[in-house]
């Protein structure tokens, strides 16, 4: 069945790929401020969905759109997700995670199908995969704040205004197409444009890394799949339960680029807050909603570095 689909955010790196995923089946609605990059989608691709270049903390712009698109539902990941950033600028990220998230929720009518894109940082530091229901819940950055605030705004205006929706609990995302400069992009960049010293932050986190296109599927199916009552909110961890270490990553994308490098503490990347280990338990986004991840960590990175995508900002840091 044809559906109406609203992806804010969908200009970014997981959103591209869920927009690809739907546009084919779906009238669809990418809404996007462009704040980072330009449009990252291919002339012939922007033939087949409507483009809203909006903000989601300019609350009548957000209400303006959902009036006019009349979305069944809405996939929620326009989000200041870079840590760094979230962490030089607190405020603007509560804006735009916080404040913009409960802008969209309050403009959307009754019923609406609503799926945010919140993270495994919303957790407590633990050594096991994280489960959703008995999971403890502590950020310890401004990210993973502004996600578990937004998490508890969705539970409420969904009771509220009787919404359908889905907490998605993303873990760690590589693949072709990152638009921020985040562990294995930087890497990337940095060899593709001839370094042989590449620069790194902690090397000991372990964390879940899953395929860019795996996470696409996820949020698909969890727009499309199950029935979730109006006014309920339900939960799921996406991620691959297999958590891997910096040092063995760096390790299998030199296998993957065939590529001998040295590595090189960069003080100005080392966080002085990091959690030692972060995966996710999937079995309830297996149970609820049949998904299951089909790609593994070094599918990723071959397709990483066979086809890297990278913005121009981030390759212009090291040319």
């Amino acid at each position: 069945m044809k559906r109406r689909i609203l992806i804010t955010g969908g200009n970014g790196y997981v959103g591209r790929e869920v927009t690809r995923l739907l546009y084919g089946e779906h009238e669809v609605c990418v809404a996007d401020n462009l704040r980072t990059t330009a449009s990252r989608f291919r002339s012939d691709e922007r033939q087949r969905f409507r483009f809203a270049r909006v903000d989601i903390a300019d609350t009548g712009a957000i209400k303006a759109l959902i009036d006019d698109f009349a979305p069944e539902i809405v996939i929620h990941l326009a989000a200041i997700h870079y840590i760094p950033e979230c962490e030089a600028e607190p405020g603007q990220t509560v804006l735009t995670n916080v404040t913009g998230t409960v802008n969209l929720l309050e403009a959307c009518p009754p019923e609406v199908r609503v799926v945010f894109a919140s993270s495994g940082a919303v957790y407590k530091p633990d050594d096991r995969p994280h489960q959703e229901a008995t999971g403890a819940l502590e950020p310890n950055d401004v990210y993973g704040l502004s996600k578990l605030h937004g998490e508890h705004y969705v539970r409420y205006i969904a009771r509220q205004r009787h919404l359908s929706a889905v907490i998605v609990r993303l873990f760690n995302v590589i693949g072709p197409g990152e638009t921020n400069p985040h562990l294995l992009p930087e890497i990337v960049a940095q060899l593709k444009t001839g370094r042989k010293v590449v620069r790194l932050g902690n090397l000991w986190p372990r964390r879940d890394y899953i395929h860019i296109r795996d996470a696409a599927r996820g949020f698909v199916a969890t727009a499309l799949k199950h029935e979730v009552a109006a006014g309920d909110a339900v939960t799921v961890n996406l991620g691959t339960s297999r958590p891997y270490s910096v040092a063995n990553v760096i390790s299998k994308l030199r296998a993957v680029a065939d590529i001998d490098f040295a590595l090189e503490e960069d003080r100005g990347r080392v966080r002085r807050v990091d959690r030692p280990f972060l995966a996710a338990d999937n079995t309830q986004i297996r149970r609820l909603f049949g998904w299951e991840p089909t790609l593994t960590i070094d599918e990723a990175l071959s397709d990483l570095w066979r086809e890297p995508d990278l913005s121009d900002a981030l390759l212009a840091k090291y040319q």
